[in-house]
């Protein structure tokens, strides 16, 4: 059966798609970065914020940073910043952009793959508003959720078209197949996320393809836009056929368990049993189909919480609904129900928690992808219960209208809690239970505001819980409260709890950094140097930390600390990745060129600093450079006297 070009009824279902979808989601453009992961994605990493560079495409395609390895990412990531700068709005609308374009995407792969067109429209609407997918939009840093999507989808639509001209060009059909594995490599260096996909293709070859274990209702819905029927198959030739699918799957879960193990970011078994660990697993499969059927107490993050809190009977309940669910399906023999069900169930495995990573125990931004297998059995069996009604189109107009504008009324009062981290972290804490992460970000977004005191008592809170359930105090809550007594002018306070985290033994970079800013300031050189170092060996490439070394090491007055040549490798990287744009850490490196002796590339370096401080209007520093301009031209290297301890005050 060929289509009918002239059927202007898809061109409409994009349009309103793509409308309805930008009119929910569009107050994003004016949300802020959220101080949860956007941090190390974005407003605190100098490779994404340098924008497209060669040093940055290297990056990207090697680190592990964030405990991933997901190079296309970043470089998203990146081209947002050389486009946008610091506008959080334009990675916003970045993000909706790949949002939108995922639902048209899924919109053509059901329509194409069904001939359908209605019933893949309201499918593809679910997708674009239903609340649980607020998370994957509104966060910058699941820009990894909506790209990997994207070539996700793009590699069902090729592996469609491959299996849907069995009976057309042989040259073509390859080009669909190994366009499909193209993408579906570039889908896993955006998000391992999509190594389940070799069986979603299978589900696809199931139903609604109908190349295994064909029926004549399959066969009569396996057409494509040439009308031409795919071939049937064997479930062996079908898995063999997908033998270059499950190898670059196997690579992409290696790197991840790799770069997820160096990251910490594995919880071992110790730490959380296996028993522990699939209760939790059928308990957040049980929430997730509640939460898609009314989506209230969204929150970020859903922490995990000893299984002793939660009353013992959650996890048996949820074993028994969702055994007694699967078994339904099968008994119902509808092909659009088991492979919906199935992939639900299967696209949801690298994410439930068997293999925990972090400690979260559940997600909504996991649902991304698997809410579409729910979508289409809900749609397709709501259809066909309705097929024997008298009006029977009208009363499913009619509820699916209703049910999207109940989808863009949630999402757009789950969407309202993204406007502001504070209002968002407050309402996590009010929809959760003990959570001490939400405790520890507010805190954060407080401190950011000013609002020193109450930040505190939300680190402090956060200590409190750690300790309810047995936990000792870890170096980044410690850290937390260093920064929170450095805001509040205790700076012995922050002392206290900074040498406490370097006792830990595992401890991030911020500690032994703020902890040599603060030996700094008491004139305590040498072991501030040592803590810069160690600092640097944690984060090698913090623009912060290399400028402090830096200049420590150029401008100190004590003779046997300085070290012009290593000075002037430091202060090149700092300015290298902020792109030779901040005047301090420029001024760092000419004064670290003059320590080396190179004092005509100190002056001309030294005169770009008063530059840039001139430009953002930084009198001091203008003024400050003026002066190291004339040792400078005369020849003499800088001595920071003020680095010397100070002689205490004394008594009247």
């Amino acid at each position: 059966m060929q289509r009918n070009p002239l059927d202007f009824r898809p061109w409409f279902i994009c349009l309103a798609l793509c409308a309805v979808t930008v009119a929910t989601y569009w107050p994003v453009k004016s949300y802020p970065f959220i101080n949860y992961d956007d941090p190390q994605y974005v407003t605190e990493n100098p490779h994404v914020r340098a924008g497209l560079t060669w040093q940055g495409v290297v990056w990207a395609f090697t680190t592990g940073h964030a405990s991933n390895w997901h190079p296309l990412t970043w470089l998203s990531l990146m081209l947002d910043a050389e486009l946008y700068g610091d506008w959080a709005g334009g990675f916003h609308l970045t993000n909706l952009l790949l949002h939108t374009v995922n639902t048209l995407l899924l919109f053509l792969l059901i329509h194409t793959t069904t001939g359908s067109i209605w019933r893949s429209g309201v499918v593809a609407g679910l997708f674009a508003l239903h609340p649980l997918h607020v998370e994957s939009v509104a966060w910058v840093a699941e820009r990894k959720d909506v790209l990997s999507t994207c070539f996700g989808l793009l590699t069902l639509l090729a592996y469609a078209g491959y299996a849907m001209r069995a009976s057309g060009s042989v040259r073509r059909q390859r080009l669909y197949y190994w366009l499909a594995v193209a993408l579906f490599a570039l889908g896993l260096m955006s998000k391992p996320m999509l190594v389940t996909w070799p069986f979603v293709m299978l589900l696809l070859d199931y139903w609604p393809l109908g190349r295994l274990f064909p029926t004549s209702a399959a066969g009569a819905q396996a057409r494509g836009k040439l009308g031409t029927r795919s071939a049937q198959t064997s479930l062996v030739v079908a898995v063999v056929e997908k033998l270059p699918f499950f190898a670059l799957a196997f690579a992409s879960a290696i790197v991840t368990l790799v770069a997820q193990h160096r990251g910490g970011a594995v919880q071992a078994l110790a730490a959380l049993p296996i028993g522990a660990r699939i209760e939790n697993a059928l308990i957040s499969y049980a929430k997730y189909l509640l939460k898609t059927v009314w989506p209230h107490d969204l929150a970020l993050p859903y922490l995990y919480l000893p299984p002793d809190v939660w009353p013992i009977w959650h996890g048996p309940a949820a074993a028994a609904a969702l055994t007694v669910f699967t078994l339904l399906v099968f008994k119902l023999r509808r092909r659009f129900l088991l492979m919906g069900w199935l992939w639900f169930l299967g696209t949801l495995v690298p994410v439930i928690g068997i293999v925990q990573v972090g400690n979260q125990s559940m997600a909504d931004r996991y649902t991304y992808i698997p809410l579409i297998g729910v979508f289409i059995a809900v749609v397709w069996a709501a259809a066909e219960l309705a097929r024997r009604l008298p009006a029977a189109k009208l009363i499913l107009g009619i509820g699916a209208a209703v049910i999207l504008g109940l989808c863009v009324w949630r999402t757009r009062v789950q969407l309202a809690y993204w406007r502001d981290p504070e209002i968002l972290f407050r309402h996590t804490i009010a929809v959760t239970k003990d959570n001490c992460v939400a405790h520890d970000i507010l805190a954060h977004a407080l401190l950011k505001k000013g609002k020193f005191e109450a930040a505190k008592q939300h680190f402090l809170e956060a200590v409190r819980i750690r300790l309810k359930y047995g936990n000792r105090y870890n170096a980044e809550l410690l850290h937390n409260a260093a920064v929170a007594a450095i805001q509040q002018g205790n700076p012995a306070e922050a002392k206290e709890y900074l040498n406490q985290a370097m006792q830990i033994g595992s401890y991030p970079a911020g500690v032994p950094a703020k902890l040599g800013a603060l030996l700094t300031a008491e004139g305590q050189l040498e072991q501030a140097i040592a803590l810069y170092r160690e600092a640097l060996r944690l984060e090698p490439d913090s623009p912060d930390v290399l400028n402090n070394l830096a200049w420590l090491l150029a401008a100190s007055p004590v003779d046997a600390l300085r070290d012009g040549t290593e000075a002037v490798r430091l202060a090149e990287r700092a300015c290298e990745l902020t792109k030779h744009k901040e005047p301090l850490l420029v001024g760092t490196l000419a004064a670290a060129y003059a320590e080396a002796g190179r004092f005509e590339e100190a002056i001309r370096t030294a005169e770009k600093a008063r530059a840039l401080a001139a430009a953002a209007g930084l009198t001091n520093l203008v003024a400050r450079n003026e002066e190291l301009l004339q040792l400078y031209r005369a020849g003499k290297a800088y001595r920071d006297q003020s680095l010397l301890p100070r002689a205490p005050a004394q008594a009247d």
